[in-house]
């Protein structure tokens, strides 16, 4: 693949992620407000725990997804039809046995809903309905549209983008608006949920057919195609490991603190989690095509740009990390108190671990390239990962509370995906000395900690701080989080390298745009 059309579609995914970034960030805090206000704490504790289940059993899934892109990566830079579509028929075959095991679970566990839920101060119709809804979104996923990672390995994200998301806007204000309106909007919401889901479907199976009218899979020819293509089996597996530290990141804490305290503290942390996972899909949204990109750039086999391209990266989500953390720490909690009041709110403690978690999450590079080489076979990672978040979630958590729970999962991210990810790349796959890496980037973190100390001098009892409405948090917002950017700017242009060169080729590209604009 040509580099300009690399460029291109990374440049037209981070546009169209980031579009819907923006307007579904916006719509999330409405909806919340409007569901907290409409429905109650507690209907929107059962809300998140459903999800968490549902996640619990999706976990058959973790793998295939992320193996199939792998395997597609080079039929489809070489446009090698029949490969691909005997891969994708796999995939289908694979996902119909994911399906039939979700449904055989979910059976299971509805049935324990009066146990899980006896604490909850809503109907239990209602555990079981919200549970289906999301249920019957995952299964179309299962048997009907399995086939658009195709559009994913092919960078073509932004196809599968402006159908989900656009769909998924007009969900959010129909369901704001029976929630309203309506009386038992909780029933008018979960029925809107599953109506969004089948709509989905439907425009995502129209995307792949027009895009791919070529691609007729054939879901009978998966188990003799799974040893033509063995090598997908075993990465199925491997990725499956991986997927379980994912998943106790994500959805073992709100569990953790369900079972340690009530559904209105799960609550209160996905209020902030809403903050938080919004910022982290900004990054995710801005950095999504390079996925791809670099999957077909590794496929190609040019080492020295592929470790060019690597520091670039790294150093501009740690970058672009530090800046957004920074606004999170010194502003999550007046956002919260105006957006539905104080009795939501964080400890500063709280806060300031949970932020330390998602920078990590925010700035983490390796996992791109080591998805890009295919390397997942360090499957004993992801389980000391888990055990290690868990383990130290539940015995922290019984001496500080929801901070020792956010600390148990610091730590895990700590020893697995601050260290052990990034030394099993520059092993395995640059297969390159990690030293380079512990100097290279331990020096940028030390950038970022002085810029985060000239800042806190610079803001230290300052009236910034402290707001009492929309507009003084936006002037405060806009204040607090363009200094530091400034003063981290200003450090990592002088003595970071890869910085320097990112910088430049923004420059470049912004001035040829100018020059285009003018020129015509």
């Amino acid at each position: 693949m040509a580099e300009v059309s690399r460029t291109a579609r990374v440049i037209q995914n981070a546009k169209v992620a980031l579009f819907f970034y923006c307007i579904n960030l916006i719509l999330q805090f409405f909806s919340r407000k409007i569901f907290l206000d409409c429905l109650g704490a507690e209907l929107l504790g059962l809300n998140t725990t459903a999800q968490n289940l549902l996640q619990f059993l999706n976990l058959a899934e973790s793998g295939i997804g992320a193996a199939v892109a792998f395997a597609l990566y080079k039929p489809l830079s070489r446009g090698n039809r029949q490969e691909i579509i005997d891969i994708v028929s796999l995939q289908g075959w694979f996902y119909r046995w994911v399906g039939l095991f979700v449904i055989a679970g979910s059976v299971v566990l509805m049935a324990f809903f009066p146990w899980i839920f006896a604490k909850a101060q809503v109907p239990l119709i209602y555990a079981y309905g919200t549970f289906i809804a999301f249920l019957i979104s995952a299964l179309l996923g299962y048997f009907v549209n399995y086939n658009i990672i195709i559009l994913s390995a092919d960078q073509k994200e932004y196809k599968i983008a402006i159908q989900t998301q656009t769909v998924k806007v007009l969900k959010i204000f129909v369901q704001m608006t029976v929630i309203w309106i309506f009386p038992h909007g909780y029933v008018w919401w979960m029925l809107v949920e599953a109506l969004a889901a089948v709509t989905t479907c439907v425009c995502l199976r129209h995307c792949v057919e027009k895009e791919f009218p070529w691609l007729r899979s054939d879901i009978s020819k998966g188990k003799s195609l799974k040893g033509k293509y063995n090598f997908i089996l075993v990465k199925i597996k491997q990725v499956f490991f991986h997927r379980i530290g994912g998943y106790v990141l994500n959805q073992a804490t709100p569990l953790i603190i369900y079972a340690t305290g009530s559904l209105t503290l799960v609550a209160i942390y996905g209020n902030y989690l809403i903050i938080l996972f919004g910022a982290l899909l900004l990054v995710d949204a801005l950095f999504r095509g390079f996925n791809s990109s670099v999957g077909n750039l590794v496929a190609e086999s040019d080492n020295s740009k592929i470790k060019q391209i690597f520091w670039k990266l790294c150093t501009i989500r740690l970058y672009l990390a530090s800046v957004i953390c920074i606004g999170l720490f010194y502003l999550s909690n007046s956002f919260v108190t105006l957006w539905i009041g104080q009795e939501y709110l964080l400890t500063e403690q709280s806060l300031a671990i949970l932020v330390a978690i998602y920078f990590i999450q925010m700035s983490r590079t390796a996992d791109i390239f080591l998805v890009a080489y295919g390397l997942f076979r360090d499957v004993w990672a992801p389980i000391v990962e888990a055990f290690l978040n868990v383990g130290f979630s539940l015995l922290l958590g019984s001496f500080w509370g929801i901070s020792g729970i956010f600390l148990g999962v610091l730590i895990s991210q700590l020893v697995v995906v601050n260290s052990w990810k990034p030394y099993f790349l520059f092993k395995e796959g640059f297969k390159q000395n990690f030293f380079e890496y512990v100097v290279t980037y331990t020096k940028k973190i030390f950038l970022i900690l002085i810029s985060v100390i000239f800042h806190a001098l610079v803001f230290v009892n300052s009236s910034f701080l402290i707001v009492e409405s929309i507009y003084g948090w936006l002037i405060s917002s806009l204040i607090i989080v363009f200094t530091y950017a400034v003063i981290c700017l200003f450090l990592f242009y002088i003595f970071d390298i890869s910085f320097r060169l990112v910088a430049q080729q923004i420059f470049v590209m912004v001035l040829q745009k100018f020059r285009k604009l003018y020129s015509n």
